[in-house]
C-alpha cells in the first residue's frame, strides 16, 4: 500500500474529535483492525508507568483470550523494550508463561507517543502490540508508518492545547525559509530547470534545491522534498534536510549512502511524529543524458520521452525518511534526450481538492503535462500551478505545492 496514503488514512482516523487521548488510541486501534489491507486481527495498548518501571494494560481486543486488566509488563523482564526505542517496531517470541497460555506466542510491538526516560533509559510512552498473520519487513515498515501517524496526532492535540503562534517568530521563519530557496530558473550544460514553491501557510514543509556536486561542478543534484504536515514545525524539518543535503554534496557522497545518511539523520534529530519524503537525482554533462536518482517515499516524478510521447514514472526506491532507521535505498536511472522533460512535484499538487472534495489527481496532472511538454520549464511550471489553483480555488483543503521541471534543450 502507498505509504503516504496509509499515513493520511491513519491520520484522518486519529484526527477526529475525541474526549481523551485514550479514546483516540482505542478508536484508532479498532478501525485499524477493520482495515483489511494491513492484516491486523487484534491487539493491545500498553501505557508506561514511569514511577513503577512497568507498562500497564490500557485496552485489548481481538482474537486471543483476554488478559487480566491488572497484568503488567516489567521493564527488567523485557529488555526488548530498549530495542523498540531504537527500531520502533519489533517481532518477538513471547516468553511469559501466562501470556503464552492466552494464545500470544508471537507478537509485534510498536512504540507510540513520546520517549520517556526511566532509570537513564528511554522507553516509548505507549506500546501498540498487534496480532498479525503476515509479519514481513514490509509489514514492519507499515507498522512504523501507523505509529508515526498516531504519534503525530497525539502531539498535535497536545500542542493545540498550549501552543500559540507568535507572529514575529513566523515572520522570521518566513524570511529564513525564503532566503535558502534557490532562484527559480537554472541552467546546467544541456539542461534548463525551473522550480517553484507555494506554501499553504506563511511557511511550508516543502523544499527544492539545486546542488552543484564537487569542485569541478560537472554534476548537479536536484532535490524535492516534503516534510510531514504544514507550518513552522514542517518548515524547520525542511530547512534542516536542505542544509544537510548541501553539506553532503560538498563531500561528493554517492547517492545510496547519501539517502541512507539522510534517513538516519531525520530519525535521530526529529521527534517520532516527523517524517519526510525526498526525491534526489543527479544530472551530469554526460552526452548520453544519464540521470541517476533515488526516491524516498516521494510522489513518483513524471518523465516524458518526447520523441515517443511516452510517459514514465520514477517510482519509489526506498521508504520515507525517518520512521524506519535501518531502511535501505536503491539508485535507478533514466536517460535524457533532447526535448525530454521531467516533472518532480509534491503531493500538494495532486491532493488539491475542489469544492466537491475531488482531488486534482495524477491523471489530470499527467494529461496537462503532456500538452505543455514543448514549452519552456518556466512556462510548464506556471501553467500547471495556474491550473491547480483554479481547480482548487473553492476547495477546503490546501497543502504546500512545489515542483521542479528539468528539460534537456540541446
Amino acid at each position: 500500500m502507498d505509504q503516504r496514503k496509509l499515513y493520511k488514512t491513519v491520520e484522518n482516523i486519529a484526527s477526529k474529535s475525541f474526549n481523551s487521548e485514550t479514546e483516540m488510541l482505542i478508536s484508532t486501534l479498532n478501525q485499524l483492525i477493520s482495515f483489511t489491507a494491513i492484516n491486523v486481527t487484534g491487539g493491545r495498548i500498553w501505557k508506561i508507568d514511569k514511577e513503577r518501571g512497568i507498562y500497564t494494560l490500557l485496552y485489548q481486543t481481538g482474537n486471543v483470550d483476554e488478559i487480566n486488566p491488572d497484568f503488567t509488563l516489567n521493564f527488567t523482564e523485557y529488555p526488548i523494550f530498549e530495542v523498540i526505542t531504537r527500531e520502533r517496531t519489533i517481532l518477538d517470541t513471547e516468553t511469559n508463561i501466562f501470556l503464552r497460555s492466552k494464545g500470544i506466542l508471537k507478537y509485534s510491538a510498536t512504540g507510540v507517543g513520546d520517549k520517556i526516560k526511566v532509570n537513564a533509559k528511554q522507553y516509548y510512552e505507549y506500546l501498540l502490540a498487534l496480532n498479525t498473520t503476515n509479519f514481513t519487513e514490509e509489514q514492519k515498515i507499515t507498522l512504523n508508518i501507523i505509529a508515526t501517524a498516531i504519534t503525530s496526532q497525539i502531539k498535535q492535540k497536545r500542542y493545540s492545547l498550549r501552543a500559540k503562534m507568535l507572529k514575529a517568530d513566523i515572520n522570521k521563519a518566513y524570511e529564513l525559509q525564503k532566503s535558502i530557496l534557490p532562484e527559480h530558473e537554472y541552467k546546467f550544460h544541456n539542461y534548463e530547470l525551473y522550480g517553484i514553491s507555494d506554501p499553504a501557510e506563511i511557511v511550508g514543509g516543502d523544499l527544492f534545491d539545486y546542488l552543484t556536486v564537487g569542485d569541478d561542478e560537472d554534476r548537479l543534484g536536484v532535490a524535492v522534498g516534503d516534510a510531514a504536515s504544514k507550518g513552522v514545525s514542517a518548515a524547520a524539518e525542511a530547512m534542516y534536510i536542505s542544509g544537510a543535503l548541501r553539506m553532503a554534496t560538498n563531500f561528493e557522497i554517492k547517492i545510496y549512502p547519501l539517502m541512507k545518511r539522510m534517513n538516519a539523520l531525520v530519525n535521530k534529530i526529529f521527534s517520532d511524529d516527523r517524517f519526510a519524503s525526498l526525491f534526489y537525482g543527479e544530472l551530469s554533462n554526460d552526452a548520453g543524458g544519464l540521470f541517476l536518482y533515488s526516491n524516498a517515499g516521494h510522489n513518483p516524478p513524471i518523465f516524458i520521452k518526447n520523441s515517443l510521447n511516452r510517459v514514465i514514472t520514477l517510482d519509489t526506491t526506498g521508504p520515507l525518511l525517518g520512521p524506519s532507521p535501518l531502511a535501505k535505498y536503491t539508485v535507478e536511472n533514466i536517460n535524457f534526450e533532447k526535448g525530454d522533460v521531467l516533472l518532480i512535484y509534491t503531493d500538494g499538487i495532486t491532493d488539491s481538492a475542489d469544492s466537491n472534495f475531488d482531488n486534482y489527481g495524477e491523471e489530470r496532472l499527467t494529461n496537462l503535462f503532456l500538452t505543455l511538454k514543448d514549452l519552456s520549464p518556466k512556462e510548464i511550471a506556471l501553467g500547471i500551478l495556474e491550473d491547480v489553483i483554479k481547480f482548487s480555488k473553492n476547495g477546503q483543503y490546501s497543502d504546500d505545492k512545489t515542483m521542479v521541471i528539468i528539460k534537456r534543450v540541446k
